[in-house]
């Protein structure tokens, strides 16, 4: 486990605790890294955005700037998830930064929901690559690391598994590739049982507030239907705080994790919308 030092966070259950995140320089990602900063967490950020970018905002450095200010420790990495030895040494980096890696974040994500018609095979192999392979090898390179921890977790930003035919159908390359990162969940749970590493994953049940909705047709929109990304940070927290011998293997939506910590009124979340007017996100059933 890393080490934990005296602080004002110190009742946080994330304090002192080391989190290794892929993506995370903006949206979703740094939500979440700013929520753990909050309980005095460190943060070790993979991203590939080193450098000021003209139609995306934010870098790792900048990330890791508001990471500090949020009252955590960061390590900004530009880094690829799709290149091993970028991985093995963000890895490596967050160990020796840190004293070791308490939980894995799997946050980066690429989408394109063409259809199967329309969809390139340069966009099929980049999902494939980012959120499938990108998931499987930064949670195979950790496990040395998390197996020293009190409290491992892995925990991804994918959906449940679901088998009916109209998210197949829908956009079958990205549902493909969001499920690669379910099956992960799935089968990586069952194998590190006996490990007591927690590995869950973590899905929105409304639509979220990011760039690539806003980038979207008709994203500006959709987002008014949408919820802060601070819901799924806080959701996402209250896993990676709870033990790792009896959380692990679940397909979780922030809406039951938060209920489930005793949250009951979720309107705060909101960017303006009633609640019977937000959309619910892909891959869900239909919000009763």
């Amino acid at each position: 486990m890393s080490p934990q030092p005296q602080s004002e966070h110190a009742a946080a259950p994330l304090a002192g605790r080391t989190i290794l995140m892929s993506g995370g320089s903006r949206g979703i990602g740094l939500a979440i890294a700013l929520a753990a900063a909050a309980q005095g967490a460190n943060v070790a950020l993979m991203a590939k955005t080193g450098t000021a970018h003209a139609s995306l905002e934010g870098t790792v450095h900048t990330a890791a700037e508001r990471i500090r200010e949020a009252g955590g420790r960061a390590l900004p990495i530009v880094g690829d998830v799709r290149n091993d030895d970028d991985v093995a040494g963000a890895v490596g980096a967050a160990v020796a930064e840190f004293g070791g890696i308490d939980a894995v974040v799997n946050n980066a994500s690429a989408i394109d929901l063409s259809t199967t018609d329309d969809v390139s095979m340069k966009r099929f192999d980049l999902m494939q690559d980012i959120n499938v392979r990108g998931t499987f090898l930064l949670s195979k390179l950790s496990l040395g690391a998390l197996r020293l921890s009190a409290n491992p977790h892995i925990l991804t930003l994918s959906p449940p598994l679901n088998l009916d035919p109209k998210w197949a159908g829908a956009h079958l390359a990205y549902t493909m590739a969001k499920y690669g990162m379910s099956l992960t969940t799935l089968g990586l749970a069952e194998e590190l049982r006996a490990d007591g590493i927690a590995v869950n994953s973590l899905w929105p049940a409304t639509l979220i507030d990011t760039a690539a909705i806003r980038n979207m047709p008709g994203g500006e929109t959709l987002v008014r239907a949408a919820r802060s990304p601070r819901i799924v940070a806080d959701a996402a927290v209250a896993i990676l705080a709870r033990p790792s011998a009896e959380c692990t293997g679940n397909f979780l939506t922030d809406e039951e994790v938060l209920r489930a910590e005793g949250v009951e009124d979720l309107s705060g979340y909101g960017l303006g919308a009633a609640e019977g007017e937000l959309l619910p996100d892909i891959f869900l059933p239909d919000r009763a």
